[in-house]
């Protein structure tokens, strides 16, 4: 699991934290049951603070992203369809309010920002399609 923590960004750390982890999942890099780095492990590799690690980990289990399993440590989950409908939508609408607004700010027409969107959708569904087809084999990478 490789992750880039941006100090001068105005997104909060925990929040680029979890946006990766969230990403690699979509991708296919993280795939249903891998095994993701204690809290302590990831804190000490990032250089930050065991409880915003915590709280990453804690928001994606309420996401159903990540589950924990006592004594075994914390993995990828496969429960992210039980979610429902409504709060799939919710969960995807305020990245979208965020990028709207920024695209907004940059003068950049919806019709341009919509396929901007279906190009990174459709490059992260590429790359998920092709770690499935690739057998399970996961992609090794460090934090």
């Amino acid at each position: 699991m490789f992750i880039r923590i941006e100090p001068s960004s105005s997104v909060p750390i925990y929040r680029q934290i979890a946006d990766q982890i969230r990403y690699q999942i979509a991708a296919g890099i993280l795939k249903e049951g891998d095994k993701v780095p204690s809290v302590r492990e990831l804190a000490a590799q990032l250089a930050v603070n065991q409880n915003t690690i915590l709280k990453v980990y804690n928001e994606l289990c309420r996401e159903n992203i990540l589950k924990i399993e006592r004594g075994e440590g914390t993995f990828v989950s496969s429960g992210r369809q039980d979610i429902p409908m409504d709060e799939r939508k919710e969960m995807v609408a305020g990245p979208l309010r965020e990028a709207a607004v920024l695209a907004m700010q940059l003068d950049i027409p919806i019709e341009q920002a919509a396929d901007l969107f279906r190009k990174e959708y459709d490059k992260i569904n590429s790359q998920r399609t092709k770690g499935q087809n690739e057998g399970g084999t996961k992609e090794q990478t460090d934090v």
